[in-house]
């Protein structure tokens, strides 16, 4: 039952456009059939009246007495016979029944007479004249269906002579030309139909040309960056096809009020995401000053010669290295506020291979325990942007496998150009990422051990700043992770680079 239904679906339009021309087609040939059946059934009723009244005179003329001169039958001997009666038609039936129960049948044939044959005719099969003699010789019409000779239209009355007289005539003819007008009708209809279908499938393109233009207004409004940045939504619906009066206008007046809505929340948006990213780039620029203050005068009193109690050195120790830890939060913070503003463009050739090797290098003299090995290309690979920020990214990816993994994981760094694209990856071979934490792991503050990331000396800002400079260099960066193996995975585009900032 479940495996039929979707078959039967597929046979059926799925656009509206196909659904209205498939319902004016059934609707069309709804009322060509009841047109066809009415008339069919009217055509009938006229003939059959009219071989009625043909019968009737048949009969009239079998039942009449013998014209003057003609021998005349006592009772109980053979009247004449109603097709030896001039006038009667080819294929006229007649069936006697005398007083004397004798049977006289015939079916006058449609050859020439001759004089020993003036009335040629057929005999009347078996089966056909047990049916004829069951009716009752009342004047009524009948059709009956006599097999080999076909369907009947006949009557059974007594002659003059009181004998039972059955006549009938074919309704051969009757149903020739119910069959021809319906064959006729038919073809008429089909041909009106796929004339209707096509012309009603021009009108309905036409009438649906302002859903198009809708459907064509909502597909630019869906691939806008409605998620982050600017958005200057200036799309909306032709004027045309905002006419209150028409229900496509409704829907086209509805959605220019609805885009105008979407614009104004993002442009109230926007002013609270610009209004926070200067008050943290405000706030983060602000705060430098006061850190380096204070781990100034922390470094001063552990370099001091005098000697200070061990709870003294010891605290003084925790100022110098959570100010070190804030220092590189507020820079962290401060770099996305302008990564976010779009200030300070570099546009600049970059030597991303020698890039790699020194993060590699810096990486593994913080990073001892573990093992590095480096997978690079022995010509330069050459991009355009901001070497500090590569740099930034290719050592924010081998500080988070350091910190997230254990000593002795290995992590390979490679670097290679195919398509038109450079693409940097950073392997693991460490105990994986959670799959809740995959969809959010280059978002800003996203930690997956909060204990071993605070532990370490994490932000949660290491991918988010990684994302970001990615985005701004035009390039992407996805990430796959299962246990035992983890890699990040950044693609550059090798020519044309935009300017990006700093």
């Amino acid at each position: 039952m479940s495996s039929s239904r979707p078959s039967s679906r597929r046979l059926l339009p799925s656009s509206l456009r196909g659904k209205l021309i498939a319902q004016l087609i059934a609707l069309l040939a709804v009322v060509c059939l009841v047109v066809g059946l009415v008339t069919e059934l009217a055509l009938r009723g006229f003939l059959i009246s009219q071989l009625d009244d043909r019968l009737a005179a048949a009969s009239e003329r079998g039942s009449r007495p013998p014209p003057a001169g003609t021998p005349s039958f006592p009772v109980g001997q053979h009247p004449p016979d109603a097709l030896r009666v001039p006038g009667q038609g080819i294929g006229t039936l007649s069936v006697l029944v005398g007083l004397d129960g004798v049977i006289r049948s015939g079916v006058l044939r449609g050859v020439a007479p001759t004089p020993e044959n003036p009335f040629p005719s057929d005999p009347v099969p078996e089966d056909g004249l047990r049916v004829l003699l069951a009716l009752p010789p009342d004047g009524q019409r009948h059709s009956v269906d006599l097999g080999e000779l076909g369907e009947y239209r006949v009557v059974s009355v007594h002659n003059a002579y009181g004998a039972v007289l059955i006549t009938g005539l074919p309704l051969s003819d009757v149903t020739a030309t119910l069959w021809q007008l319906g064959f006729i009708f038919g073809g008429v209809a089909l041909g009106g139909l796929l004339l209707a279908g096509g012309i009603g499938a021009v009108t309905i393109r036409r009438t649906m040309r302002p859903l198009d233009r809708l459907a064509h207004t909502a597909a630019q409004v869906s691939e806008l960056p409605l998620d982050r940045g600017e958005v200057v939504l200036s799309v909306r619906v032709p004027e045309a096809d905002t006419d209150p009066r028409t229900e496509v206008g409704k829907v086209g007046a509805a959605f220019n009020r609805m885009l105008g809505h979407v614009a104004g929340a993002l442009s109230a948006r926007q002013e609270s995401e610009s209004r926070v990213r200067q008050f943290v780039a405000d706030a983060s620029h602000e705060l430098r000053t006061p850190l380096a203050a204070i781990r100034g005068y922390a470094e001063l009193t552990r370099r001091s010669s005098d000697e200070v109690p061990p709870e003294i050195a010891f605290a003084m120790s925790r100022v110098e290295s959570e100010s070190a830890r804030m220092t590189t939060l507020v820079e962290d913070l401060l770099l996305l506020a302008r990564l976010d503003s779009g200030r300070n463009r570099v546009h600049e050739p970059v030597d991303l291979t020698r890039l790699v090797m020194d993060a590699v290098a810096d990486a593994q003299a913080a990073g001892p325990g573990h093992r590095w090995v480096l997978d690079v290309p022995p010509e330069p690979l050459v991009v355009v942007g901001d070497a500090d920020q590569l740099h930034q990214v290719v050592l924010n990816l081998l500080n988070n496998a350091r910190t997230h993994t254990p000593p002795g994981t290995l992590v390979t760094t490679a670097l290679s150009t195919a398509d038109g694209q450079v693409t940097l990856t950073v392997t693991d071979d460490g105990p994986g990422i959670p799959e809740k934490m995959l969809p959010e792991v280059f978002e800003r503050f996203a930690r997956g051990d909060t204990s071993r990331s605070r532990a370490a000396g994490s932000t949660g800002l290491g991918l988010a700043i990684v994302a970001a400079v990615v985005a701004a260099h035009k390039g992407e960066v996805d990430v796959s992770s299962e246990p035992g193996r983890t890699r990040f995975r950044v693609r550059f585009p090798a020519d044309d680079f935009p300017p990006v900032e700093k």
